[in-house]
């Protein structure tokens, strides 16, 4: 076992927050990408959060509810922060963050206009490595923003590099590396490539602060920063003790206060003569804005000319100041060490018959996913309400935002979906994240899903809180089948982590079927569930007397079902007695299926699944939309033994009467198995003939969102004065809805199609042989279903893979990204992909659910994980 593995089994479990889980997560990289513009710190009347905190106030402005930076990184608690500033002499600001379009500037929402990668990470943070490419000449912030706000939803977004500013190769590429030489020992390297033709200089200042907990009336003692000695800065952290800050070279130090400049922003004074953008002032126009001291903020200060070529190195140590001797006797040794160790680390992890490329697709998506960790601060009761020494919040936002939900506090390391453009968590983008997690850090991916149930998140009446945006909207119920994949992935062990999570889904169970199914048919709606703009109307905000009964809602709740079913007799198994409760979610599954097959939302004629619109009159609309909506009821399906059923036929039960012989069994009398389907097999079949069909669903690199027949066949809804229309869209959204930001009009999203591929996998370990489609569509060509579940992995996997061509589907038509050795094999996971070419679309940095690749990779390459009736054998018995 590798020694950051061993590193990885002693952190134990996450019960009481990660400071008791173990040392080596003290420091690790839990700083936001962009705090600005986020909720948390909007206290506008109208929640415009994009333009109550932008871009232009972030480095003048104390942040309430976290921080952001480049590379950053900081304690669990996030009260001493790490990260660099840069300054190419040109621009108007330091770079101190990673600038982008707020949801209203850009021309398909939020959208970051900078180039940077989480290259490397293990899961202790005893080693991480982050890479950022920094224009020499003037940043084009204004350029950026006139030019999108010129373009619209038609067009393509106008990106930096659209702006020649990395012409003739006037750039820098920065590389910051994280090594730790124990859990208290932080060591950070950050080396300045000039990759240019001419000698230039750069500005390199890796900077050190305190988070702001001192100015919102909670008597926090005031932190402070002081000079220790040349290149030396020493502080006495609130938990951690005496610490110090030691440079390698002789830099200028330079202090200020993390305070808000309140006479820039409203010609106001501030707290401090030297507030936050101190630094900033003084490094770009001379400004006597900072000490030489002390104070809250503090930053080294380098001046470094470079060569056509040539690279420059900064090296700084963080450490008790009880440590003594010269820190940089051992520096690199220890680097060098904690590099070996992730070697030795994803060396264990990949499998054997992994491509070179693979391999590397592999580590750096798991390293996003490490990166992707944030503190995510949040009391939502003290933010309503608001803190004692700052004006109080308008009355509006008390009957606004997530005012129902005063009990949500939260105040944890969490995985974030992009630390930039989702610097948030969402309920069931964290879901996904937790598989991939569980192959490196199993006990995190564990606390993830606990958190999201424990009592300070989950709401009082059994609703998980869906996204920072809107925790009243309703997100997909994957959290049980998550929690089964990782009891899975980590080997079927921990029966106390399931029956912990089990305990509270019981609860969101209940209250899906007692708020979200209004009529109780046993056809549920949910609105948004996740899926954004995937209709043609809002699905969360219908006119009144309108209700929209979801295919994607009914299938959820039916996969929801399957999976307590199935964790309750996994717990049965383990000591737990739990048969009155395999039974009940076994007949609310029989029930959901029941109405899947007898009410209106198959349409016989196409053989589809579609939404059915209920007028206030009585009258029905069907919404025919071919939409992965109309295919999710597939994903309920579970083979299981005989005996379970036997079970249910004891007790005079709808289940019973549901169960027995209606669904396929396979094996020998007394060693059978059945195979449970919300959908009939009849039906199935017939959904994955448009499934596979290349003219509709089937793309090169997955599955789309939207079948591509409403390309020619778009489909238009008109009722009660309401008109809309839909079409396929293959790359970024035409429509406003949902601040158009994401399209899942077309795309092909990872989430789902992981979701079908494992699916289609069970289907085809009970099926075998004996069942045969033809895949795709019309070629003649007939596949198992688990072949074909092999094929779709393998499809998705080439999304990030250099083919034939030389060239990664990804990277998209941006030549520079395909080609140029200093990005080529800098890999992006976006948030989907274009539904015809495979492009990287959305959010540039999702290695959340994207990072999922990295689980398909290792199941493609034979990586084992055990099946559901494997996970059900008692202990100690064999199966």
């Amino acid at each position: 076992m590798s020694v950051e593995r061993e590193r990885v089994e002693s952190f134990g479990r996450l019960e009481n927050g990660l400071r008791q889980a173990g040392p080596w997560y003290q420091w690790g990289p839990y700083v936001s990408d962009r705090q600005w513009g986020t909720v948390r710190e909007d206290y506008s009347p109208g929640g415009t959060a994009w333009e109550y905190l932008p871009h232009d106030h972030a480095r003048s402005r104390a942040y309430r509810w976290g921080e952001d930076g480049l590379a950053g990184f900081c304690d669990v608690e996030q009260r001493f922060c790490l990260s660099i500033a840069l300054w190419n002499g040109r621009d108007p600001i330091l770079k101190e963050r990673i600038f982008g379009l707020t949801g209203n500037q850009g021309n398909h929402g939020e959208d970051a206009k900078e180039y940077w990668w989480y290259l490397d990470a293990v899961p202790s943070h005893a080693w991480n490595r982050w890479r950022y490419h920094y224009p020499q000449a003037e940043f084009p912030y204004g350029d950026l923003v006139a030019e999108n706000g010129r373009r619209g939803k038609l067009d393509p977004e106008y990106e930096l590099l659209d702006t020649g500013v990395f012409d003739e190769d006037r750039y820098w590429i920065v590389e910051v590396d994280y090594a730790k030489g124990d859990p208290d020992d932080v060591l950070m390297t950050v080396r300045v490539t000039n990759a240019g033709p001419d000698a230039d200089t750069i500005h390199v200042l890796p900077t050190a602060w305190y988070r702001n907990t001192w100015a919102w009336g909670d008597h926090e003692e005031k932190p402070e920063l002081r000079i220790g000695g040349p290149a030396r800065v020493v502080t006495e952290h609130p938990f951690l003790g005496p610490l110090e800050l030691v440079a390698d070279r002789e830099p200028t130090v330079l202090f200020c206060d993390n305070e808000t400049n309140a006479e820039r922003l409203w010609a106001l004074g501030s707290a401090s003569p030297t507030p936050k953008d101190g630094i900033n002032d003084h490094v770009v126009s001379g400004a006597g804005t900072v000490g030489t001291t002390a104070g809250t903020k503090c930053a080294f200060w380098h001046r470094l000319e470079v060569g056509p070529g040539e690279t420059a190195t900064v090296r700084l140590r963080l450490r008790p100041s009880s440590r003594g001797g010269d820190p940089f006797t051992d520096f690199e040794a220890v680097a060098a060490q904690r590099l070996d160790e992730a070697d030795e680390f994803y060396a264990e992890l990949t499998p054997a018959e992994a491509t070179a490329d693979e391999a590397l697709v592999l580590r750096q998506s798991l390293a996003g996913m490490l990166w992707s960790k944030q503190l995510y601060y949040y009391d939502v009761a003290r933010w309503l309400d608001g803190d004692p020494t700052q004006p109080a919040p308008p009355a509006s936002r008390l009957g606004g935002r997530n005012a129902r939900w005063r009990t949500f506090d939260a105040f944890d390391i969490m995985s974030m979906p992009d630390k930039w453009e989702y610097p948030w968590f969402a309920a069931w983008d964290l879901a996904f994240h937790c598989i991939a997690l569980a192959r490196v850090d199993p006990a995190f991916a564990k606390y993830q899903l606990v958190l999201l149930c424990r009592e300070w998140f989950q709401h009082p009446n059994g609703a998980l809180a869906a996204y920072e945006w809107s925790f009243d909207d309703v997100n997909p119920p994957v959290q049980a089948w998550a929690a089964l994949e990782v009891f899975a992935i980590d080997g079927g062990r921990d029966a106390a982590f399931l029956s912990r999570v089990f305990d509270k889904l019981l609860v969101n169970f209940t209250w899906w079927v007692n708020r979200e199914d209004s009529d109780g048919s046993n056809i549920f709606e949910g609105g948004f569930l996740g899926l954004d703009n995937i209709g043609p109307i809002d699905r969360s905000h219908l006119p009144a007397g309108q209700m929209l009964e979801q295919s994607d809602g009914t299938g959820w709740m039916g996969f929801f079902a399957l999976s307590m079913a199935a964790i309750a007799s996994i717990l049965n198994n383990r000591g737990r007695p739990a048969v009155d409760l395999v039974l009940k979610f076994l007949e609310h599954f029989a029930l959901i299926s029941d109405a899947l097959e007898s009410q209106d939302l198959w349409n016989e004629e196409d053989g589809f699944f579609y939404d059915q619109l209920r007028l206030a009159g009585g009258r029905t609309v069907s919404v025919k939309v071919r939409s992965i909506v109309g295919v999710l009821p597939l994903l309920g399906v579970a083979a299981i033994d005989e005996e379970v059923v036997d079970r249910a036929e004891t007790v005079n039960k709808r289940a019973a009467e549901m169960l027995q012989g209606a669904h396929p069994m396979s094996g020998t009398p007394g060693d059978r198995r059945v195979l449970l389907g919300v959908v009939g097999v009849g039906r199935v079949l017939r959904l994955l003939t448009r499934l596979f069909d290349e003219s509709e669903f089937l793309s090169q690199y997955g599955l789309r969102a939207v079948s591509r027949w409403h390309l020619e066949h778009p489909f238009e809804l008109d009722v009660d004065g309401t008109s809309a229309r839909i079409d396929y869209e293959p790359a970024e959204s035409t429509t406003g809805m949902f601040g158009g930001n994401s399209n899942w009009r077309g795309p092909i999203w990872m989430p789902i199609n992981f979701l079908v591929v494992e699916a289609l996998t069970r289907y085809g370990r009970f099926f075998g042989d004996q069942l045969k489609l033809q895949y795709p569509t019309g070629s003649g060509n007939e596949l198992t279903l688990d072949e074909i579940a092999a094929d779709l992995r393998e499809r998705l996997v080439a999304l990030f893979l250099r083919g034939a061509d030389g060239r990664r589907p990804c990277f998209g038509w941006v030549d520079r990204l395909q080609h140029d050795p200093a990005w080529r094999d800098n890999v992006l996971f976006n948030e989907y992909f274009h539904g015809d070419n495979g492009a990287g679309l959305g959010a540039s940095h999702q290695t959340g659910w994207t990072g999922l690749v990295a689980e398909l990779i290792l199941r493609a390459r034979g990586v084992p994980v055990p099946t559901l009736g494997e996970l059900m054998v008692p202990p100690g018995t064999a199966s």
